[in-house]
């Protein structure tokens, strides 16, 4: 299935590369004249779930909580969030808060920070972004705007033990987002034969047929999230009213 997204950043709608993030020189593909409001009506108006909303360093809150509204209970929201605002964001209308460089310290995983944050709002409302690069071993999570390599690696182990404390993941590709290059096969048949939740892959999309390969790699147990490449983000080479349909076609051949 398609899923949605709102990358944020200075309070506009933007597509950027996402490895570039706190380089001097920010390589942003697309900002939007329209705000995050206009996009999550927009997947409200067509039934789009499972989607995110992004919030790529400070100045976004406001327009963040907007496109909640805009669309109570329809979007989880990630960057920034720790135990301590996670229940605002709720309250302000996301499905569920995703959680990324918070959960970490020191290089691993900080279980005690998570199961503290299960304990406040339950793991039915929790998704670990588990964003990741390849190294030799393995893919393994980056943390801190993508810059520092983690000691968590994605794989089968690690996914069945955080999947007590969260309700989905959500991994970008992190050397190809942004860049409209193309998927990354390798991942998205790990991640399939790797989760026991629901997971959203992100990085490099660039056509349909990304999309529809992306189902046929995994047998449609890994959703795929397209930006710079859709058509309401700049792009050419996604329309939006065909990853509609698509998901359209996928609900009525489940029904």
């Amino acid at each position: 299935m398609f899923r949605p997204c709102i990358d944020l950043h200075e309070g506009s709608v933007k597509q950027i590369v996402g490895s570039s993030l706190g380089d001097a020189a920010l390589q942003t593909n697309f900002v939007s004249d329209r705000d995050a409001a206009w996009y999550a009506a927009l997947y409200k108006r067509d039934a789009l779930t499972g989607g995110h909303i992004i919030m790529l360093g400070a100045g976004n809150e406001s327009a963040a909580k907007a496109a909640l509204a805009a669309y109570p209970g329809g979007m989880q929201i990630g960057g920034g969030i720790n135990i301590e605002n996670a229940q605002a964001y709720l309250d302000a209308g996301a499905s569920h808060v995703i959680l990324t460089s918070w959960i970490f310290y020191k290089g691993g995983l900080d279980w005690e920070r998570l199961k503290a944050l299960k304990r406040r709002i339950g793991k039915e409302r929790i998704v670990l972004d588990l964003s990741c690069r390849p190294f030799e071993g393995g893919y393994y999570v980056m943390t801190d705007r993508w810059r520092k390599r983690s000691r968590l690696r994605v794989d089968a182990e690690s996914l069945e033990d955080l999947a007590g404390y969260c309700d989905g993941f959500l991994v970008h590709a992190v050397d190809r987002e942004g860049l409209v290059s193309g998927i990354d096969p390798i991942l998205v048949e790990q991640l399939a034969r790797s989760s026991p939740l629901p997971i959203t892959y992100a990085g490099g999309a660039r056509s349909l047929a990304d999309l529809e390969e992306v189902t046929r790699l995994s047998d449609g147990r890994v959703d795929l999230t397209i930006g710079s490449a859709l058509d309401i983000f700049g792009g050419t080479g996604v329309r939006y009213e065909d990853v509609v349909a698509f998901n359209r076609q996928r609900q009525r051949q489940r029904q």
